[in-house]
C-alpha cells in the first residue's frame, strides 16, 4: 500500500499543475494586442483599398495576401516553435516577441501609404507578422494547461480577443467624436484611421511584451513527462508515416488538376474576350498546382532519406487525427462566412441602407465608422459569452454548444438583409458575437485533446489551413458571385455567408465529445 501511495504521489507531482486565474490571465493578455492589430485590419482595410481607388469587385483579390500568408507562415512557425528551446526565453515566447516588433512597425506604416499596390504589400507584411505572434499562442495553451483547464484557457484568450477587437473596431469612430477628422480628399486616408493604427502599434507591443516577461514555459523534458503521465497523445518528431512514392503520386495528381483547370480558364478567356472569367480564379488553380509541387518536393527529399521540416509538415497533413478532420470541415464553412462579412460589411450596408457605394461620399465614410462600431459590438458580446460558453459546454457538450453558437451567428448574418434600420443590426451583431466567442475557443479546446504533445505547434498550424483555404476561396469566388450572380448587390454575399455558417453548425452533429 505504501509503495502504491508513493507511486500515485509521484504521478500526481508529474501532472501539469493547475494554474490560477492570474497566471492564465498573464499568459493570455498578449492576445489583446494581437487582436487589436487584426481588428484594425478587418474593419478598415477594405475602406483603405477603396479610398486608394479599388473597385468593389476587386476588394477580395486584394485581401488574398492575408490568407496566403497565414497558409505559409503558420505551419512553418508551428513546426519551428515545436523544436525551439531558448532557455529562459522558452519555446513559444521568442515568436511572440519578434512577431510583435514587426507587426507594430507595420501598423505605423500602413495608414500612411499613398498607392493601392503599397497598401496590398503592407497588408501582406502586417498579416505575416501577426501570424508569427498568433500561431504559437494557440499551442501555448496546449503546452501550459491540462485538458480540464484548456476550455477556460481558450475562453480567456477569447475574452482578450473581444476586448481588443471592441476598442480597435470603434477607435476611428471614437476619435471622430473627439474632433479628429474623418474626411479626406480623394485618395487620402482620414486622420481618424491613421491615428487608430498608430495607437494600435503601441497596444500590440505592450500587451505581447507583458505576456513574454510574466510567463514561464515548461521545458521539452517536462512536457514529455506530462504527456506520458496524463496519457496524452505523444508522437516523436521526425517519424514519417508516408512513403516517398505516395508523396510523388499525390503530387503529380494535384499538379495535373491545377494545370488542367488553369488551362481551361485561359482557353475560355481566349474565346470570350469581351466577357472573360475573373483572373482571380488563377489564384485558386495556381494554388492547387503549388500544393502538388510541394508534395513532389517532399517526395524527393523523403526518397533521399532527408527528413526536413517540409517533409514533416506534409506528412502530418495526411495523418491528422480523426477529430481534427471533422473540426477542419466545420472551420472551412465557418471562416468562409466570416470572410464574407469582413470583406463586404461596409460596401454591402452602404448599398443596402443608403443606396450609395461611392467611397468618397460622406455617407459612405459614416457607414464605415458605423461598421467599426458594429464590429466592436460583436467583439464585446463575445467577451461576455467567453465565460458563459464553458458553463453551457459542461451542462451539454462542447460540440452541441458550438452548434448552437454557429447557427445563431448564421442567423445574425442573414438578418443583415431584413434589417433596414442600422440600429437593428446591433441584434445581428450580438448573435454573431455568440458565434465568434465559440469559434475562438471551443474548436481548439476539442482539438487539443487529440494532438500529439511534441507536435502541438505544427498541428495547430495545419489546422489553420482550414481557416485560410476558405478565405482564399472567398477572395477568389466572392467577387465573381457579387458581380455576376448577385448583380453587384453585396448584401446577398453576406446572406451566403450566413448559410455557410449554419451548415458549419450542423456539422458538429458528427462529433462525439471526449
Amino acid at each position: 500500500m505504501t509503495s502504491d501511495s508513493a507511486f500515485n504521489s509521484q504521478k500526481l507531482a508529474a501532472r501539469k499543475p493547475h494554474l490560477n486565474f492570474w497566471q492564465i490571465w498573464n499568459m493570455s493578455i498578449g492576445f489583446l494586442g494581437i487582436q487589436f492589430g487584426f481588428g484594425l485590419q478587418n474593419a478598415n482595410v477594405s475602406r483603405i483599398f477603396q479610398t486608394l481607388g479599388a473597385e468593389i469587385e476587386d476588394i477580395p483579390i486584394l485581401w488574398i495576401a492575408a490568407p496566403l500568408t497565414g497558409l505559409i507562415v503558420q505551419p512553418v512557425i508551428g513546426h519551428m516553435s515545436d523544436k525551439t528551446w531558448m532557455g529562459k526565453w522558452g519555446r513559444r515566447r521568442p515568436y511572440f516577441f519578434f512577431g510583435a516588433i514587426i507587426a507594430s512597425l507595420a501598423l505605423f506604416i500602413f495608414p500612411n501609404v499613398s498607392a493601392l499596390w503599397m497598401a496590398a504589400i503592407m497588408l501582406w507584411i502586417l498579416d505575416a507578422s501577426i501570424n508569427v505572434s498568433m500561431e504559437p499562442f494557440r499551442a501555448f495553451v496546449g503546452d501550459m494547461l491540462s485538458d480540464d483547464q484548456r476550455t477556460f484557457g481558450f475562453a480567456m484568450q477569447s475574452f482578450f480577443i473581444g476586448i481588443g477587437a471592441v476598442v480597435s473596431s470603434i477607435l476611428p469612430w471614437l476619435l471622430t467624436q473627439m474632433g479628429i477628422s474623418n474626411d479626406a480628399p480623394a485618395g487620402v486616408i482620414p486622420d481618424s484611421v491613421r491615428i487608430s493604427f498608430i495607437i494600435g502599434a503601441f497596444v500590440y507591443m505592450a500587451s505581447v511584451m507583458y505576456t513574454v516577461f510574466t510567463t514561464r514555459e515548461y521545458s521539452p523534458s517536462e512536457l514529455e513527462l506530462f504527456a506520458e503521465v496524463e496519457g496524452e497523445s505523444f508522437v516523436e518528431a521526425g517519424v514519417i508515416q508516408t512513403y516517398p512514392k505516395a508523396f510523388i503520386r499525390k503530387g503529380f495528381f494535384w499538379t495535373f488538376i491545377g494545370f488542367i483547370l488553369s488551362f481551361a480558364i485561359w482557353y475560355y478567356n481566349s474565346q470570350h474576350i469581351q466577357e472573360p472569367l475573373e483572373k482571380e480564379l488563377f489564384v485558386l488553380t495556381g494554388g492547387i498546382c503549388v500544393f502538388g509541387i510541394i508534395q513532389l518536393i517532399a517526395g524527393y527529399f523523403s526518397s533521399k532519406g532527408s527528413i526536413n521540416g517540409l517533409v514533416e509538415v506534409v506528412d502530418d497533413l495526411y495523418h491528422m487525427p480523426s477529430l481534427m478532420k471533422k473540426l477542419a470541415l466545420i472551420q472551412f464553412f465557418t471562416w468562409f462566412a466570416l470572410f464574407s462579412m469582413w470583406i463586404y460589411s461596409t460596401p454591402a450596408l452602404a448599398q443596402h441602407l443608403l443606396g450609395n457605394s461611392d467611397s468618397s461620399a460622406p455617407g459612405y465614410n459614416e457607414m464605415g465608422n458605423w461598421v467599426g462600431v458594429l464590429f466592436g459590438i460583436y467583439s464585446g458580446a463575445s467577451s461576455v459569452f467567453a465565460f458563459i460558453l464553458p458553463v453551457i459546454a459542461r451542462k451539454t457538450s462542447r460540440p452541441m454548444t458550438h452548434l448552437i453558437a454557429l447557427i445563431a451567428g448564421g442567423i445574425g448574418l442573414i438578418s443583415f438583409y431584413f434589417f433596414h434600420d442600422k440600429y437593428m443590426l446591433i441584434i445581428s451583431m450580438i448573435l454573431i458575437g455568440l458565434a465568434w466567442s465559440s469559434i475562438l475557443s471551443l474548436p481548439y479546446s476539442m482539438l487539443t485533446t487529440s494532438l500529439p504533445a511534441k507536435k502541438m505547434g505544427v498541428f495547430m498550424g495545419i489546422f489553420n489551413f482550414f481557416i485560410v483555404i476558405p478565405q482564399i476561396l472567398a477572395a477568389t469566388l466572392l467577387g465573381f458571385f457579387t458581380k455576376h450572380i448577385f448583380a453587384g448587390n453585396a448584401i446577398y454575399t453576406i446572406v451566403l455567408g450566413g448559410l455557410s455558417m449554419i451548415l458549419a453548425g450542423l456539422l458538429n452533429l458528427r462529433i462525439k465529445d471526449k
